[in-house]
């Protein structure tokens, strides 16, 4: 029952920030730790080398301190950290602020959806600001509620760090950039396994919300998204909410010619597609929740 009682910490606290004002946030703690890491060893030749043995100190390092923390302090360390690592009120929040920003103008989205996509944002429309906000809010429900959750329920908090620190070196060095090409492949290819099973899941779970499009529809339209895995909740959302997502994207200047996951969906987004899409993320939240309810009760 210790991931219950976490998840439902993370949905009613969220991220204080009374305390995170005083303290490093582990989140913030990790991404130190690797931006020490590539500052460090990026350089030079054997940079695929390097980055593969980074990764390995990383994940053992992970798993180490949480058996260590699991050791010392028992559940209530399990609890707590992973409440920490949860991230379902603050995405709520943030995807909802994208929202609450286009009723004001498009520029004040543009300002706020800049926080949560890493595309250009300057030149959006409403619909754009929109459609960046539902993509980042089923992209990150896998990535910050769902996978964590999976990876403690299978591994405790040996687990949960060791997919946490993952998914935080590939989004800060799992870029395909001359920097990282080489030395972010370890991390890149390791987010990709970690995450596999998860995206499936949180697609699964919100296609069962609203399950009027055919599951192999999903799996077909997933396969067609850049990412081996984000494409499966991008998908699932677009066709809950009947909505058209992923599609061209500018970043760095250059528009990319992406395909659209439900193409025939609306196109013509806006604020309220925004606040349909973090009901969404809510009512998974709940069927996750319901899930580990049942997970609890089978291993007493």
């Amino acid at each position: 029952m210790t991931l219950v009682i976490a998840m439902l910490l993370d949905a009613i606290l969220g991220e204080p920030k009374a305390l995170w004002d005083r303290a490093p946030h582990p989140a913030v703690a990790m991404g130190r730790l690797i931006g020490a890491m590539d500052k460090r060893f990026n350089t030079g030749p054997a940079r695929r080398t390097k980055g593969v043995a980074v990764m390995l100190v990383l994940a053992l390092g992970a798993c180490a301190l949480g058996i260590i923390l699991h050791g010392l302090f028992g559940w209530i360390a399990d609890m707590i950290i992973c409440a920490i690592l949860l991230a379902q009120k603050s995405l709520t929040q943030h995807v909802k602020a994208v929202g609450d920003a286009l009723r004001l103008s498009v520029g004040d989205g543009r300002r706020t959806v800049a926080m949560v996509v890493g595309r250009d944002t300057g030149e959006m429309d409403q619909s754009a600001v929109a459609r960046g906000a539902i993509e980042s809010a089923a992209e990150n429900l896998s990535d910050g509620v769902i996978a964590p959750a999976f990876w403690f329920a299978i591994g405790g908090l040996p687990g949960l760090l060791f997919y946490k620190i993952t998914n935080t070196a590939d989004s800060m060095i799992g870029y395909k950039t001359p920097r990282h090409l080489e030395f972010g492949w370890a991390a890149a290819r390791l987010d990709d396994v970690v995450n596999w099973i998860p995206a499936r899941i949180t697609g699964l779970l919100i296609w069962a919300l609203a399950p009027h499009t055919p599951l192999v529809t999903i799996r077909s339209e997933a396969a067609l998204h850049r990412s081996p895995n984000a494409g499966w909740p991008e998908a699932a959302m677009a066709h809950n909410l009947n909505i058209a997502l992923s599609g061209p994207r500018m970043y760095d200047g250059q528009l990319t010619d992406d395909p659209y996951v439900n193409p025939l969906g609306n196109q013509d987004l806006g604020p309220s597609d925004v606040d349909r899409a973090v009901r969404v993320l809510w009512q998974t939240w709940v069927a996750a929740l319901c899930a580990a309810l049942v997970i609890g009760f089978v291993r007493l």
